[in-house]
């Protein structure tokens, strides 16, 4: 039976696919604020150094081609900001950033042109650059000079921006942190007291029922690294994978003989680190919410080891009456997780169709 063949690539309903790119929040008027201060500082500025009459300093002429030149510089900007930016920079693709700035450039001596020598000149009469200097190889040449302040102070701000988003979501997930630390503190009623006494349970099983007394120590592991663990960074895939059989083993006496359930390993995983209980979730919802007492609709369960990366994928059939999507606090959760560890390092997909759930996880791993 080939098991992969059920995965979600690409199609199904209801799918998603979750990638972090860092969207900045930023409102507009911040950048129009910056451009207005910048344009009447250095106006102030060119003014001083050409000793200006007071008289001639607002001079409709040239203020209107001081304003017309620091808008073109503004659209390059925005444009810089919002789209190569974006594209480049928030994915760490410096060469094609560098290569997107000719581009710009290029668009700002297009747009200098329209404003300076086609509006103004409708309006005023009088060309900014003279006759020969309006040749299109000249003009594009002299404006990549002038239209560099626009691509470098757009990447300044981005990168500044950028650099306060992170923190901003450094500082908000060391918060989360810490409230999930407090709440699992509140949840660990003596832990060490729990051990013993399963210990002592153990102990006293091993002579009377070995079955029981190994389920025992199976349930007292599951909870040792539910509470040693799972607070860490990083933990070994063994160790992981370790806890997700321990799980399946102690379902399987729940169900008895009535689990119908494919469960499968490839690959090898003896150094290589994940982020802790990123397995867990998706083999509790398959026993939570799939129907697993049917042969003819059997559930899967596949973790694969390869490439550097680690792939999960579960399917089951929906229990009847349950309209089941994994949109919950641990699914959201998870994906905040992936997102802060891995992120745009990451795939993570689910389907829902004809009564059937999905889900797909891919990562890369750590050594």
């Amino acid at each position: 039976m080939k098991i992969w063949r059920y995965l979600p690539i690409a199609i199904g309903i209801q799918q998603k696919q979750y990638y972090l790119h860092m969207k900045l929040k930023i409102p507009f008027y911040y950048h129009i604020i910056l451009f207005l201060g910048l344009f009447f500082t250095f106006y102030l500025w060119d003014i001083g150094v050409n000793k200006m009459e007071i008289s001639l300093i607002f001079n409709r002429i040239d203020f209107l081609f001081s304003a017309s030149g620091f808008m073109s510089i503004f659209v390059i900007y925005i444009l810089n900001f919002y789209t190569f930016c974006n594209w480049f920079l928030s994915k760490k693709r410096i060469f094609f950033y560098l290569l997107s700035i000719p581009v710009s450039l290029f668009i700002f001596a297009g747009v200098r042109y329209f404003f300076q020598e086609i509006v103004l000149f409708e309006i005023t009469g009088i060309h900014n650059y003279v006759e020969k200097s309006r040749e299109i190889e000249f003009y594009v040449r002299d404006n990549f000079f002038f239209g560099l302040p626009s691509v470098i102070i757009s990447t300044l701000a981005y990168l500044f921006w950028q650099f306060q988003e992170a923190e901003k979501q450094n500082q908000q997930l060391l918060l989360e942190n810490k409230k999930a630390e407090f709440q699992l503190l509140k949840s660990q009623v003596s832990p060490h007291f729990l051990f013993n006494t399963l210990n002592c349970f153990y102990s006293d099983w091993i002579e009377k029922d070995v079955e029981t007394a190994s389920d025992l120590l199976i349930l007292s592991d599951l909870l040792r690294y539910v509470i040693t663990e799972t607070e860490k960074e990083l933990v070994l895939v063994s160790k992981e994978i370790q806890f997700v059989e321990n799980y399946i083993h102690l379902q399987k006496k729940r169900f008895e003989d009535q689990l119908f359930l494919d469960f499968e390993i490839e690959g090898d995983y003896l150094t290589e680190k994940i982020i802790p209980s990123a397995l867990i979730h998706f083999v509790e919802n398959v026993f939570k919410h799939g129907k697993l007492n049917n042969p003819a609709e059997k559930a899967i369960i596949s973790i694969k080891i390869k490439e550097g990366f680690l792939e999960v994928f579960t399917f089951n059939y929906n229990v009847e009456g349950e309209n089941y999507s994994s949109t919950g606090i641990g699914f959201e959760n998870l994906t905040k997780r992936l997102e802060y560890a891995y992120q745009d390092r990451f795939l993570l997909e689910k389907t829902t169709e004809n009564y059937t759930f999905k889900t797909y996880l891919k990562i890369p791993l750590n050594k």
